[in-house]
């Protein structure tokens, strides 16, 4: 599913224009962004948590070279689902084999 589908089933579910629901959803994720670059997470309950994880300093390989390089300690977003979330997808949807 892309961000347009999205806005297109929000459009279709509530009755608002799709530029409407386009500037709402993008604002959405501007807000996102923003709190998580100020480093702050964002808790969204019943759905998850978009987190700052650190990664921690670690050795690393540049094959080409052959050479060791040194990968400094660093932050990524992530996202946590939530646990009824979580479950819902586990009840919901088939392993695919």
């Amino acid at each position: 599913m892309t961000k347009a589908d999205i806005v297109t089933r929000i459009s279709d579910k509530t009755g608002m224009e799709k530029a409407d629901v386009q500037a709402t959803v993008e604002a959405f994720m501007k807000e996102v962004r923003n709190s998580l670059e100020s480093g702050d997470n964002v808790y969204l309950r019943g759905f998850g948590s978009f987190i700052i994880k650190k990664r921690a300093e670690k050795t690393g390989r540049n094959i080409s070279k052959n050479t060791t390089i040194i990968i400094p300690a660093h932050n990524i977003p992530s996202f946590k689902p939530a646990k009824t979330f979580v479950d819902a997808v586990k009840k919901k949807v088939k392993v695919k084999s």
